[in-house]
């Protein structure tokens, strides 16, 4: 087999193109705009140079000298700064790939997963004679035409544009590495081996040896599977922007569902008789069912109270506890998986008479509200994001993140623990929704929440206690606070 003689001190170069989910277009009046799933960043007022470094990077990598060259031959010399710092700009906004290279041959490429400020991962750099090991919960998959290596513990992945980077990584998932077995699988020498273990480690698909023991040995990475922690990571947008919600992706490219039908087949059946209307049996569980449904407008001129909210939380979330054999437990006032109560809520207040704004918990033991933050621009993030996802005309009043502490069923199940959570979290928004509805409040469970400013408020660690369902409540608008027995339901 014939090898690559690495060369000693080759220089190490950095290129960039816009991130492959990503496309650039162009507005009425000339302006450039840059989008990706749910965000979208505009560019008004480029010159030649910029725009032209833009729609090149939109094709293929530029160099930094590329860039230069580019922008000097449209504009000169003067103009390289506004370039550069447009680039740094877009870089640390994660809208730019970044490919290395050593002397002439592209050794791997930093692929961006969020998207926004504070998205590129904190550097993390290799020590004289350590070693390493491939973290348990990185993945290696195909991409876009590319082998693309990621950890859901990290906001960027790493490309392989040689394969030789794969297997460094497939060495590391069989035996401990240091920096000489990194320089002899990429064929570089050793300083240019530390600079790329710099980026694996920081993409955190490589770890010190002791680090990737207490993933295994360790709370709480030990207690989560990397099929459950890949679940959490793509249904929360905390780490990534890949496309989350209704986006309707295979419309027009697969044949629409036919959906159920009434035929059976030939097969024997029965005809149910038809319950009365629930508006008879005025009080009744079939009552408050058939009025349900979802409520995404509120009455900001009186909001709900503080007798509301506290009786709607008794009602919904209370924990009483019991002494069974000596073993103290408790009972929440809906079912959950092992009767475990895992579930914890935390009100975002928005607007709620007789108490201030603010990220509470609530202490379901002692009924009462603990404030774990004030008003900011975290949680007004919050409750934007909330707005959009249920398409709300303004910010609910009050916003319910709903965590579970996963500790628990994690000890008792294997395999299933964090579906679970996830169904208990559907058995309580259930409940939340027939609680709101014999209120008369005005309830909206939503698809997505804010996962990020939410674990940055309420500083807990998001793998012990992760977020993992938000439902927004309020004061029901005057016509929404009687629906007919009738009405349409969401």
């Amino acid at each position: 087999m014939n090898r690559t003689i690495p060369l000693p001190g080759a220089v190490k170069t950095a290129s960039y193109r816009l991130r492959v989910d990503a496309r650039l277009t162009e507005e009425p009046g000339g302006s450039l705009a840059l989008e990706q799933s749910r965000y979208r960043l505009r560019l008004p007022g480029l010159e030649a140079g910029r725009r032209a470094v833009l729609l090149r990077m939109a094709e293929t990598w530029l160099s930094d000298l590329q860039i230069a060259q580019l922008v000097a031959g449209l504009e000169g010399e003067s103009r390289l700064l506004p370039t550069q710092l447009l680039v740094r700009r877009l870089l640390l906004h994660s809208w730019l790939e970044r490919r290395v290279s050593i002397g002439a041959r592209a050794v791997l490429d930093v692929v961006p997963r969020r998207i926004g400020a504070q998205s590129v991962p904190p550097q993390r750099r290799h020590r004289p004679g350590a070693v390493y090991r491939m973290s348990r919960f990185a993945v290696l998959r195909a991409e876009h035409g590319r082998m693309v290596a990621y950890s859901p513990l990290s906001t960027v992945g790493i490309s392989c544009p040689r394969f030789r980077l794969a297997a460094v990584l497939a060495r590391a998932c069989a035996q401990e590495i240091g920096l000489g077995e990194v320089a002899e699988e990429l064929e570089v020498d050793e300083s240019a081996a530390g600079f790329l273990l710099d980026e694996l480690l920081s993409a955190r698909l490589l770890l010190p040896s002791e680090e990737a023991e207490t993933e295994t040995r360790a709370e709480p990475m030990a207690l989560w599977s990397a099929e459950e922690l890949w679940l959490h990571d793509r249904s929360r947008p905390e780490r990534h922007a890949a496309p989350i919600g209704a986006t309707d992706r295979f419309r027009g490219l697969l044949e629409a569902d036919p959906g159920r039908t009434d035929t059976v087949d030939g097969r024997p059946s029965v005809a149910l008789p038809t319950p009365p209307c629930a508006a008879q049996a005025s009080g009744s569980l079939s009552t408050v069912m058939a009025r349900r449904r979802s409520v995404r407008r509120h009455d900001d001129s009186r909001p709900v109270t503080l007798a509301q909210l506290g009786e709607f939380l008794h009602r919904v979330q209370r924990l009483e506890l019991r002494d069974r054999d000596g073993v103290v437990t408790g009972v929440r006032p809906y079912p959950s998986a092992g009767g475990l109560g895992e579930l914890e809520v935390y009100p975002l207040i928005s607007q709620c008479e007789g108490l201030p704004g603010g990220l509470y918990h609530y202490d379901s033991v002692h009924h009462r509200l603990v404030l774990v933050a004030p008003p900011g621009t975290e949680t007004e993030r919050m409750l934007s994001f909330a707005r959009g996802t249920a398409t709300m005309p303004g910010p609910p009043q009050v916003l319910f993140v709903i965590t579970a502490r996963v500790g628990p069923l994690m000890r008792k199940y294997e395999g299933i623990p964090y579906t679970l959570a996830l169904k208990d979290a559907g058995i309580l928004t259930a409940w939340m929704y027939l609680v709101a509805t014999d209120m008369g409040l005005a309830p909206c469970a939503l698809g997505a929440g804010d996962a990020a400013s939410f674990s940055d408020l309420a500083g807990m660690d998001t793998l012990a206690e992760p977020a993992i369902a938000e439902f927004a409540l309020g004061s029901c608008p005057p016509e929404g606070r009687a629906p007919e027995c009738a009405s349409a339901d969401e």
